[in-house]
């Protein structure tokens, strides 16, 4: 691997949550001290090492940049989202993820062996071409998805080409490509849209154990979303049954989903049937290319499929505690985080701006705003990460739960500044922590003004 110098920008303030300072072979990322504050800029030379930590211990270096890949003649549009690793297969965790969120969208991969970044599927912009990749998922049977971040609201319905959900079926053996982008680029990557996913504006998407997929509709009023396949899924998982051949869509609504932002007992209210067709009075729209699809967002608008409203749900993460699962889901416009028992089948407000900052004792208040990524740790620790302005107020955010039991309200409970981006004009995002490593993280910095995103990667050395 090609091993770029180490060095570290750190501020710490206080004391560890941890109680004292451990040495680093026993640092844990959840031993920080909150941040005060958020950090400032950083010059534009300095963005390869862009982040204030709360831990002296946690190192950072710049793994992939977006201006290497164009100088080597890759393509690169740029805006690096969600991460992930191969969690599954014979080299678990040698390749990482990312996805470009941009009119000309792509997905990236780098070899943690070798060190190299290729961009292995890239949009050729033919049909109206493919826009904002967003989510960035590895399946539990060791494929890739991604998916848009773009759908409109209509009454009767969208007819946008976008709001698809796609599968890359070969992540590890597709060959790396250059420019200029042609027909042929993408001929060695299997890259299948999943049309049986009704369509929607997607950002979080995650698996529980069961096999179900929850996903969300990023809008001001947007939903949340389970599919159930048909197939069994310890047959899928052995290679033995298609995931996406056949399966049922639900909407979470509590109440008659009339109350936005409710919470309380929910239900799941199916839409298509088991085959993924859409039920009597759902809407079956035509895109502008042809493809027939169940319009998710302006169904479950309508009576019989009304779904309750949140406003903006980003991410998803699930969490397991002695077995249990649990969802959580951002909320960027509200500025919350919501929690999902998917056993009991009860939807909690888990942190919001009443949540004590652990840096000063009192209610956190603006200091959290618009919530968007979410992460957990080895230990089953959240971290929430906000959709801001690098350099100004774009911050990572450590939820110090305790007990595990859902909320932030016991004593020593509430959230910390865990660490602060200081690449002007940029965010956070894609925060992922090593499945197989609990001293290895990576994150992004998108969009900043110098135009070269990073992944970055944080180690607790040995």
């Amino acid at each position: 691997m090609n091993m770029p110098f180490d060095r570290s920008r750190l501020v710490v303030a206080g004391i560890l949550l941890a109680g004292t300072a451990l040495a680093a072979n026993g640092t844990r990322f959840s031993d920080y001290a909150p941040l005060a504050s958020s950090a400032g800029p950083v010059a534009v030379i300095d963005e390869d090492m862009p982040i204030t930590f709360g831990n002296p211990d946690f190192k950072q270096r710049s793994i992939a940049a977006r201006q290497d890949q164009l100088t080597a003649n890759k393509p690169n549009s740029g805006n690096f989202d969600m991460t992930t690793a191969n969690e599954t297969g014979p080299h678990k965790a040698r390749y990482i993820f990312t996805v470009f969120e941009t009119g000309s969208s792509g997905v990236q991969r780098h070899d943690l062996e070798t060190g190299t970044t290729d961009t292995i599927w890239q949009t050729t912009g033919a049909n109206g071409g493919h826009v904002s990749f967003d989510a960035c998922f590895w399946t539990p049977w060791g494929t890739l998805i991604t998916a848009e971040e773009s759908w409109e609201t209509a009454e009767t319905g969208s007819n946008s080409p976008y709001g698809r959900l796609f599968e890359l079926k070969n992540p590890i053996t597709a060959p790396g490509i250059l420019n200029p982008v042609t027909a042929l680029s993408n001929a060695g990557a299997d890259f299948v849209h999943q049309n049986i996913v009704p369509r929607t504006s997607h950002e979080g998407i995650q698996f529980d154990k069961a096999g179900n997929m929850y996903f969300i509709d990023e809008l001001g009023g947007g939903n949340l979303y389970r599919y159930t396949p048909a197939a069994n899924f310890a047959h899928v998982i052995a290679g033995q049954a298609d995931y996406f051949a056949a399966g049922q869509t639900f909407v979470l609504r509590v109440g008659d989903g009339n109350t936005p932002n409710a919470t309380g007992a929910y239900t799941w209210v199916p839409f298509t049937n088991g085959s993924g067709a859409a039920l009597p009075g759902a809407i079956t729209i035509t895109d502008v290319n042809g493809v027939t699809s169940v319009d998710a967002r302006n169904t479950t608008n309508l009576v019989p499929f009304k779904g309750t409203d949140y406003m903006r749900p980003e991410d998803m993460q699930i969490q397991t505690v002695n077995g249990r699962e649990y969802l959580y889901v951002t909320t960027t416009s509200t500025h919350e985080i919501y929690r999902l028992d998917l056993r009991s089948q009860a939807i909690t407000v888990f942190a919001n701006r009443a949540t004590i900052n652990l840096a000063t004792g009192l209610p956190v208040g603006s200091a959290l705003a618009n919530p968007d990524n979410l992460a957990v740790d080895h230990e089953g620790n959240i971290y929430i990460i906000e959709d801001r302005s690098g350099g100004t107020d774009d911050d990572i955010w450590f939820a110090q739960d305790l007990n595990k039991d859902g909320d932030l309200t016991d004593a020593g409970e509430g959230i910390g500044r865990w660490a602060s981006n200081g690449a002007a004009g940029s965010e956070f995002t894609g925060l992922y922590f090593d499945p197989t490593d609990k001293r290895r993280a990576w994150v992004n910095i998108q969009h900043p003004n110098s135009g070269n995103d990073r992944t970055i990667e944080i180690t607790i050395p040995k």
